[in-house]
């Protein structure tokens, strides 16, 4: 049905859509906003049955106008939502501006809607961390309305899919993501939360409008699925949620001058300007000044993975264990096959007091004797570390603390770096550079949090040191803890500076099994003190 009335709207011309939005007032005389029908995008996402719409693409589609005007006149109890609760002030600007008064609006820290038939609308800054205003925990609303959602990062707007309900039953529930495509690491999930839209190497490109349905796994995946109703899998019952993607841009809008707005938006610097323009969401973004991994060097790894996913894997060398201590952030183990990493592995430890539970995941997929470089920073590793040691021995495990001291330069070496987590990463970089003599090899599962993560942390030089990003100052500028990337370029790091030897004493214990039924004590005792970083 909505198809049609589109395809009929296609073919009025502008007399015809000027005379249908005459009709409309008159039959709707009492409904603050609607659709406007020259805003076919715009229409399409009001319409959409989806439970999550992805709207926007490009400046001036009429993004926060589809938001409050959906609050206004589908839904009972609404909530706007943007990054910066400064940010706000604009939004409700232009609710007033849609009710052509401040009727119902109350302003201030907390400011909010309320019409006279109960309606209510809360607005929300999101915080400088990721915080949320305690005080919604829990609520229910039917419509989220997310302004500017690349801003965000993915685990605050799942956060928010939680809070998208109502008890009553002949409300209708969704959320409305209105972004243009993102230009900082923070937003670059969205790029593989909408796949079938983006990923040009999809299987089954989706097209604009078209309704696709997935669901959150075990492991808090997001998993595309053909079921549209709920099913078992495992023993476990899931509910997926549709979603879709529809494109808007100035042309679109039929209260702004597009010629002259695309005309200031020709005047950003590239990326911007192509990514604005284009709505492409793909777009290589400019990275950000003194970044330690560039953008384009990551995607290029991406796509080696991709290519040489039939080829058969090498042994497996080492792993790269990031340990999590309850919370919110996920545990990472990151496999490595010589220079390719196969997937990553996510898990939650909330029951991991002791560290059993990464210790036995580690257990269960290490190969070939594989190094373990444990995360030992924080205190979160120390349980797994004593298990895996009474399991593999201290000999194949390296305890990884980031903010101790160096034990390389850089590979011209003219620098020193700062501590551990500086070298880690500035030598992750060294082998993803693709002018190395005969490039880069190495191979990175697509992972939007993983490209983010080893995107995000910038450098600079003090001395004759490189100083990386802390941590914290990377998790800051995500919202989230980078333990992906760190998974990953702990892992490369324990194998860059043990692998060699650990072979080199795995092959003597074979030359030697004919004298000796292992390694003299004393060459293993102090092999594993070396590695103890």
């Amino acid at each position: 049905m909505l198809d049609e009335i589109l395809a009929k709207l296609d073919k009025m011309s502008p007399e015809q859509l000027t005379k249908l939005e005459k009709a409309a007032n008159q039959v709707m005389p009492n409904q603050v906003w609607y659709p406007h029908p020259e805003n076919k995008p715009q229409c399409q996402a009001y319409y959409s049955k989806a439970d999550i719409t992805l709207f926007g693409g490009s400046p001036g589609g009429g993004k926060t106008g589809l938001l409050l005007g959906t609050a206004l006149t589908a839904h009972k109890r609404g909530l706007i939502v943007r990054k910066q609760f400064t940010d706000l002030e604009g939004v409700v600007d232009n609710l007033a501006g849609m009710l052509k008064s401040d009727k119902g609006i109350v302003r201030g820290n907390r400011p909010k809607y309320k019409g006279d038939n109960g309606q209510v609308i809360y607005f929300q800054g999101m915080g400088t961390s990721g915080d949320i205003d305690t005080g919604k925990q829990g609520n229910a609303f039917d419509f989220i309305g997310i302004d500017e959602g690349a801003q965000l990062a993915e685990n605050d707007v799942r956060l928010l899919i939680g809070w998208n309900r109502t008890t009553d039953e002949n409300q209708r529930c969704r959320i409305i993501i209105a972004s243009n495509p993102p230009t900082s690491p923070v937003g670059d999930w969205l790029g593989t939360f909408f796949a079938p839209w983006f990923d040009p190497k999809h299987e089954k490109p989706a097209k604009f409008g078209e309704l696709r349905w997935f669901y959150f796994d075990d492991d808090g995946k997001s998993v595309e699925t053909e079921h549209k109703e709920p099913f078992e899998l495992n023993g476990k019952k899931y509910y997926p949620q549709s979603r879709t993607y529809v494109f808007s841009a100035v042309e679109n809008n039929p209260y702004i001058d597009s010629e002259e707005y695309k005309k200031n938006l020709q005047t950003l610097p590239e990326p911007f300007r192509t990514q604005l323009l284009s709505g492409n969401f793909l777009a290589a973004r400019k990275d950000q000044d003194y970044q330690v991994i560039p953008t384009s060097w990551v995607i290029a790894a991406f796509e080696r993975w991709e290519e040489n996913q039939a080829k058969s894997l090498s042994p497996m060398t080492c792993i790269g264990a990031d340990c999590a201590g309850g919370g919110t952030d996920n545990a990472v183990i990151a496999p490595l096959h010589q220079f390719r990493f196969s997937e990553l592995i996510k898990f939650k430890t909330i029951k991991d007091e002791y560290g059993s539970q990464t210790a036995a995941e580690i257990i269960k997929i290490r190969r070939h004797n594989a190094v373990v470089t444990l995360d030992m920073g924080g205190g979160f590793g120390s349980g797994t570390f004593i298990i895996l040691k009474d399991n593999i021995g201290l000999e194949n495990i390296v305890s990884y603390r980031g903010g101790s001291g160096p034990t390389a330069r850089t590979q011209d070496g003219k620098l020193q770096f700062s501590n551990a987590r500086t070298q880690a990463y500035w030598q992750f970089r060294e082998a993803l550079n693709p002018d190395q003599d005969g490039g880069s090899q190495v191979e990175l599962p697509r992972d939007a949090r993983l490209l983010a993560g080893l995107t995000a942390p910038t450098f600079e030089i003090r001395g004759v040191k490189i100083h990386a990003e802390t941590k914290e100052d990377v998790k800051d500028k995500l919202n989230y803890s980078p333990d992906e990337a760190d998974a990953v370029v702990m892992c490369w790091f324990g194998r860059r500076i043990d692998y060699v030897m650990h072979n080199a004493l795995k092959n003597f214990s074979y030359q030697m099994k004919g004298q000796a039924s292992s390694l003299p004590r004393k060459m293993v005792d102090k092999y594993a003190e070396r590695r103890v970083l």
